[in-house]
């Protein structure tokens, strides 16, 4: 025995297969480390612990690349047991928390040690490592045993016990490809849906197949396809549009080439038992019933053996053997909410279960002994109570009989089983029942848990790629498209989002979303002719009725039209497309209020089709996000306003337009760098002075923002009421430096490019320019030689006494004056920059080209020095004296 422990204990796992992938210290490397995993976890058909590993994963590497500032290396390990990864940083003298007697892991919403607080509590194994330069945390996931390709044979049946199907059972082979295209369609398949063989051929299933969309618990049909072998329920779509449920059994293979495919048989969901296969029970737990006889497991004897493994199987299980025990026309199961002040409807058999589903109902009903689930109850007729159980409602059944479900004292559930005819149950039967009830409690509970922690598991790692999606925006409307995106088809079947500029103002229909792309377009209607649900600030989802009761009575209105259509064709626009529409919106409605800094700055409406309810935990999850969502929603609010009006301020900054300067060709460019998020810097002015004298400016204000805006607008106005005032270039410069002294602690250097310009009646031009510390002018002559047109001068905002001079410039016919700012001069590419030397190599290639094109070149040049955009702003402006036109001469 000793032996067999050490050899059990030495035993290491086998490692099939191995990835590996390092991600840089920064931010968006956590997103990409998720990624990573769960596409190497999918791609081995590891499906079950993708979830886990995501958010396990997601913790450790925001440890390595946040908080310990170093790159972090991922490595994924399959083996024959599950799957091990490794997260590995470079900062191994990182205080590490111990669990232990004497070490608490402190709150986890504490940044350090929750990484390893979440290994703890979701892996199978973990530890931390440590070497010189590197510091190691892994965690291990144990596959569940997935019992596949099993066998079972039933015993002999009386005929009235067989299972109903029709008369000629039709069972569709569907073939898809490794790509999910459908590769062959037989017959019935052809039969039971509508579809040709050459309308089906080449789709992808994805296209026919509705899948049940609930997080974190069951497979997509993506991974389902994958599986060597899947069995289970879905809905394929008809060629008119209907939803048909059915059973199918999934088998992959490959062909002699090695070519993987998957073989589908499909029946309708009534006949599963023409296909559905139930697990068999090992041979030594079939010798101990045998040997135990009457000490049979209660709760095995009572749903029998085996079990299903699945908590809505044992809960249909459950209620079509507790209606065969009472001989019953239909059954229910309610299960209660953690707070036990409500039951959700989970299962149902001979009731109009889709109605019903999901569907909640108080405990407490009222006084009295029929008005609490907690007690059994046995009503002998409803038609003399009317109400007395609201789910029997409308269903042609009289008598009925509730029991609770309890585990420890607690209210867990209730079962009922109802009849047609009245007086058919009495306290005998609620003992019955009851005893029944009492074996199957602890079960049901348990398998509960299990799936609320399989749930939350898969809710937490939605809400961390939801927060990573809104968090990477800053676009009001693209905030919104995700948070319409995110919600459908995982939470709901459509969804509309409502904003409220302000307190003052209506909530206003923003963005509608369908899963169904058809139903857009009807949905949107109908609700833009809804009034729009009242803003609240309470907390949680709450019903709303208008859109479900809107779309019945349009549907029904346009209902009572086509009766007098007689035999004629309905309209393709006719009453399809309202009774799709109310299909599509009949179901509950709820609005989650979108709460941000105390204010309700919109609302998120989540709907389902006819007769479908809300589960509780989809709607505490939808809270979850909506409260993100909110709070992004807001942020990007704030980011427009701030943007429009930073590029409304920096509109106010520049010229509207440029005047016509007569015998000059002038152009101006002027690009903003960054997202238009910041104001100041670069500017330029061209404007008239007097007849025949023209002002013109370029300018760079150190730095950006407000400051630097008010600078901007400081300069640009008094340079042309200076001007204008018939003051000099100097005395301009040197009353502007006094103004921007005077603006002390606010005040920001300038440098500055200031002239004037006189048209001459020769051809030419005269300018008078002084450079205060800014990038000197360029000269173009016709012979292509490039100088400067003026000296370097003391910058402005700096010194009190300047003593600036002017220099005169002629321009003779095609010469071109260049002034740039330093975001031009100062373009870099690593250690590179133009500068003024790239720059007269640039202006020496442009002789004979117009002021535009001159321009033009600069700015490409400029563009194509460097990959990255442009980090500073930059204008350009230039000025050419065009050539005379030669006069044509008469023949």
């Amino acid at each position: 025995m000793g032996e067999q422990i050490a050899e059990t204990r030495m035993r290491r796992p086998v490692i099939t297969a191995r990835a590996a992938a390092t991600f840089d210290p920064v931010g968006r490397s956590v997103a990409s480390a998720r990624a990573f995993v769960r596409d190497t976890l999918q791609g081995w058909g590891l499906t079950e612990v993708v979830d886990d590993a995501v958010v396990l994963t997601s913790e450790l590497v925001t440890n390595a690349v946040v908080h310990a500032g170093t790159a972090a290396d991922v490595v994924c390990l399959r083996t024959d047991t599950g799957v091990r990864i490794e997260v590995g940083d470079r900062y191994p003298e990182r205080e590490v928390p111990l669990q232990s007697a004497g070490v608490q892991f402190g709150s986890p919403d504490r940044e350090g040690g929750r990484g390893l607080l979440l290994c703890a509590a979701l892996a199978s194994r973990w530890g931390v490592e440590y070497t010189a330069t590197h510091k190691q945390v892994w965690f291990q996931l144990d596959l569940p045993d997935r019992p596949a390709g099993t066998r079972s044979a039933g015993p002999a049946l009386p005929i009235e016990a067989l299972p109903v199907a029709d008369a000629r059972v039709r069972v569709a082979v569907i073939q898809i490809d490794r790509l999910g295209s459908i590769s062959s369609w037989n017959e019935d398949a052809q039969e039971l849906f509508g579809f040709s063989p050459e309308q089906a051929i080449g789709e992808q299933l994805t296209d026919f197949a509705a899948w049940p969309h609930t997080p974190g618990t069951s497979t997509g049909i993506v991974d389902a396809l994958q599986l060597s072998r899947w069995e289970g329920s879905y809905g394929i779509r008809d060629a008119a549009g209907r939803v048909i449920p059915v059973y199918a059994s999934h088998l992959r293979v490959r062909d002699a080439q090695g070519e993987p495919s998957t073989v589908c048989l499909v029946v309708r969901e009534n006949e599963r038992a023409v296909l559905q296969s139930p697990m068999r029970v090992p041979s030594s737990d079939r010798q101990g019933s045998s040997e135990r006889g009457t000490s049979a497991d209660a709760f095995e004897v009572f749903i029998g053996s085996p079990a299903p493994d699945d908590l809505d199987g044992l809960l249909q299980r459950t209620v079509e053997r507790a209606r065969d025990m009472l001989d019953g026309d239909s059954a229910y199961l309610l299960l209660a909410t953690d707070d036990e002040t409500e039951l959700e409807v989970r299962a149902s058999t001979g009731l109009p279960s889709a109605r019903q589903r999901f569907a909640r109902v108080p405990v407490e009903a009222g006084s009295g002994r029929y008005g609490s689930a907690r007690m059994p109850a046995v009503h002998e007729d409803l038609s003399a109570v009317p109400g007395a159980v609201p789910l029997l409602s409308n269903t042609g059944m009289r008598s009925v009989v509730t029991v609770p479900l309890k585990v420890e004292g607690r209210l867990t559930g209730s079962l009922g089983v109802a009849a047609e005819g009245p007086g058919r149950y009495s306290n005998e039967e609620a003992l019955r029942l009851q005893f029944a009830a009492d074996r199957i409690a602890l079960a049901v509970e348990s398998a509960r848990l299990t799936e609320l922690e399989r749930l939350r598991r898969g809710s937490l790692s939605f809400l961390v790629e939801a927060s990573d999606l809104l968090a990477g925006t800053l676009d009001r409307d693209q905030t919104l498209a995700l948070m319409a995106q995110m919600t459908v088809p995982t939470l709901a079947t459509w969804c509309a989002v409502y904003t409220i500029a302000d307190q003052a103002a209506e909530p206003e229909l923003s963005y509608v979303l369908h899963e169904d792309e058809d139903r857009i377009d009807g949905l949107k209607a109908l609700l833009s002719k809804v009034e729009p649900p009242e803003p609240v600030t309470t907390p949680g989802a709450q019903v709303w009725t208008a859109p479900s009761e809107a779309a019945h009575a349009a549907a029904l209105r346009t209902s009572l039209r086509s009766l007098g259509l007689g035999d004629s064709v309905r309209p393709a626009t006719g009453p399809g497309t309202s009774l799709a529409t109310a299909a599509a919106v009949g179901g509950e409605t709820v609005v989650l209020p979108l709460v941000a800094r105390n204010r309700v700055i919109g609302m998120l409406t989540l709907g389902k089709p006819t007769d479908e309810h809300f589960r509780q935990e989809i709607l505490e999850l939808a809270e979850d996000l909506s409260r993100r969502a909110a709070l992004a929603l807001d942020n990007a609010r704030l980011y427009s306003e701030r943007t429009a009006i930073s590029q409304s301020l920096q509109r106010s900054l520049l010229p509207p337009e440029l005047p016509e300067v007569p015998g000059v060709e002038v152009e101006v460019i002027y690009r903003a760098a960054g997202e238009g998020n910041e104001v100041g810097g670069d500017f330029y002015d061209l404007f008239p002075i007097r007849d025949g004298a023209y002002g013109f400016a370029i300018g760079d204000v150190c730095g950006t923002g407000p400051e630097a805006a008010a600078v901007t607008g400081l300069a640009r106005h008094a340079l042309r009421l200076l001007a204008r005032e018939g003051f000099s270039g100097p005395a301009v410069l040197e009353r502007l430096n006094a103004a921007i002294l005077d603006e002390g602690a606010r005040s920001r250097f300038l440098t500055l490019l200031y002239g004037e310009l006189w048209p001459q009646p020769d051809g030419s031009a005269v300018l008078k320019v002084v450079c205060a510390g800014h990038p000197l002018p360029l000269r173009l002559r016709q012979d292509g030689t490039v100088e400067a047109a003026a000296e370097p001068q003391p910058l402005l905002g700096v010194m009190d006494d300047l003593e600036l001079y002017e220099q005169t410039v002629t321009l003779a016919p095609g010469d071109v004056l260049l002034c740039v700012t330093d975001g031009v001069t100062e373009r870099r590419e690593g250690t590179r920059m133009l500068g003024d030397d790239g720059l007269i190599d640039v202006l020496t290639t442009c002789t004979g080209l117009t002021a535009g094109a001159v321009a033009s070149r600069v700015l490409r040049a400029v563009e194509r020095f460097a990959a990255e955009p442009a980090s500073d702003d930059m204008a350009i402006l230039a000025m050419r004296v065009p050539e005379p036109q030669l006069e044509p001469q008469n023949s």
